[in-house]
């Protein structure tokens, strides 16, 4: 998130000495972006964060098509999923292109016994069901239904759950994650207009030295492989940092929706942004307030883009039988829009409550064999039937 921000002891002037009070140095770390042309932090370790004991063998978790090309219109009941005791395991690439890969998870329990680090992808983890606290070497962010966790490439991290139910949507980006650039003034700050700011991130807290040795397991996705290395000192041995580049959190649920007159265009629903993908929130908010506006969104062509929608919670007036943790996939190249009869159903409604995430990608997406495990095969008729 690029504003700044420190947590713990740091020195007074970075690439100094900063000494522990047995008199031995603290290791400063320079985490970057860019090579060192845009955003970083500084982290100052206990020991030196490249102690490796030993690396294990890696194994492939490299997404396969089994719909490479697709041009129709689908949608996937993701909560068809099993559950998994372990974070990793109950990952599933459900959609991916070269750009990011949407993936469900359902873990059962906590990471304990190893830490993870995606070395290629940011990753925003939102959370449908479930509570916890995202541990990392910044500090701790406690979530809740409804959060996104933003987790920039490189941050070592532990996800700490209060529940055993848990359903996770999870956007791995191979491109940084920002704010649209439309929200922003050119210092960086949430301009007035924009319907989130700084007084809604959750930032990293109850920072923890973990000063210990021994051997610690972390799992480094790279490439589509992930190598478990074996660290001499614990991930989480900062004893402060500063920076522009952390971890963070927003919840769904503090996003203000634009409305207007007539229909609004789903950009006003944007939240976040990569290279060539969007990401959307879908709010509670008030209808169309023009004395003969239609609520229900106007049928649409996908020239440019696939879209896709996950639907969390609410009633949806453009869509009839809708389930929690449902995909829809509009791919480019066909219309879709509202369900006959929701049209006239929508005129004169006030208001909607559904919560959906919305990710818009620019690239067609391919279809892995899980999804279609868990397809609605008849989707694409339903608005004839």
């Amino acid at each position: 998130m690029p504003f700044y921000h420190k947590a713990g002891k740091i020195p007074s002037k970075r690439h100094t000495q900063f000494r522990k009070p047995d008199g031995t140095l603290y290791s400063e770390e320079l985490i970057s972006t860019e090579g060192f042309s845009s955003l970083y932090s500084l982290v100052y370790h206990c020991h030196p964060p490249t102690l490796v004991k030993e690396i294990e063998h890696a194994h492939s978790v490299e997404p396969e098509a089994a719909v490479p090309k697709n041009l129709k219109n689908r949608s996937f009941l993701t909560f068809k999923t099993e559950p998994k005791d372990d974070f990793l395991e109950s990952r599933v690439v459900m959609l991916f292109n070269r750009d990011l890969y949407l993936t469900c998870a359902a873990p059962k329990k906590s990471m304990t016994d190893y830490f993870y680090k995606n070395a290629d992808a940011d990753e925003v983890i939102f959370i449908h069901e479930g509570s916890g606290t995202l541990k990392t070497i910044y500090g701790q962010i406690n979530f809740e239904y409804g959060d996104y966790l933003v987790v920039p490439r490189g941050v070592i991290y532990q996800l700490h759950f209060n529940t055993e139910k848990n359903r996770l949507l999870i956007t791995e980006s191979f491109s940084p994650i920002k704010p649209p650039k439309r929200y922003l003034n050119s210092f960086g700050q949430f301009l007035e207009h924009s319907p989130y700011c700084e007084r809604d991130i959750k930032l990293p807290e109850n920072l923890e030295t973990h000063d210990e040795q021994g051997d610690f397991k972390v799992m480094i996705k790279k490439q589509d492989l992930i190598y478990p290395y074996i660290y001499a000192t614990h991930p989480f041995d900062a004893i402060g940092w500063d920076g522009y580049q952390y971890p963070y959190g927003f919840s769904i649920h503090n996003y203000e929706p634009i409305t207007g007159r007539v229909h609004m265009p789903p950009p006003i629903h944007q939240t976040f942004e990569g290279h060539n993908f969007v990401i959307c929130s879908f709010v509670p908010r008030l209808y169309d307030y023009h004395p003969n506006s239609i609520p229900a969104p106007y049928n649409h062509s996908n020239v440019d883009s696939d879209e896709v929608l996950y639907y969390v919670d609410g009633d949806f007036m453009s869509r009839k039988h809708v389930e929690r943790g449902m995909i829809s996939l509009h791919p480019k190249g066909i219309p879709h829009g509202p369900h006959p009869g929701t049209v006239e159903k929508s005129i004169g409604k006030t208001e909607t409550k559904e919560l959906a995430v919305m990710i818009d990608p620019f690239y067609p997406l391919m279809i892995t064999e899980a999804a279609l495990n868990c397809e609605d095969p008849g989707y694409y008729k339903s608005w004839v039937e």
